[in-house]
């Protein structure tokens, strides 16, 4: 988690200045004088969460400088190759932004659709009262 907490750390470095500096050449405009430093200080939580996470965790073979490839073979996970969830996840989101241009009863729909989806992949793996 090393390379994932500098990676990160360093955007607020870059977006935080670069935020400043699109402040006094754009006259003030808003959007991107408030923006763009809010990204860096979204960079920024995001780089404190993996400095907090990386002292938690053992050493991974992608943060050894001498690691060899072999060293990180093995299981990464639990996926579901076959869920039907993210689509419907994907979908919803569409017609939830769709919705901002086209009208606000739209995004209800769109967010109720996202809810099922959501619910749909919290408990795909779910075994007992809500297995299916």
């Amino acid at each position: 988690m090393k390379l994932e907490t500098k990676l990160f750390l360093y955007g607020v470095l870059f977006f935080v200045p670069v935020g400043l500096i699109y402040a006094a050449w754009s006259g003030g405009e808003p959007v991107g004088m408030i923006g763009i430093p809010l990204v860096g200080g979204l960079v920024g939580m995001i780089g404190a969460y993996f400095a907090l996470l990386s002292r938690r965790i053992d050493a991974r073979p992608e943060d050894d400088p001498l690691g060899e490839i072999e060293q990180g073979a093995g299981d990464q996970g639990v996926f579901s190759p076959w869920s039907w969830w993210p689509l419907v996840l994907g979908i919803s989101g569409a017609i939830t932004f769709a919705g901002l241009a086209i009208g606000w009863w739209l995004s209800y729909i769109g967010i109720a659709l996202g809810v099922i989806g959501l619910v749909g992949w919290v408990f795909e793996f779910s075994r007992g009262q809500h297995a299916h």
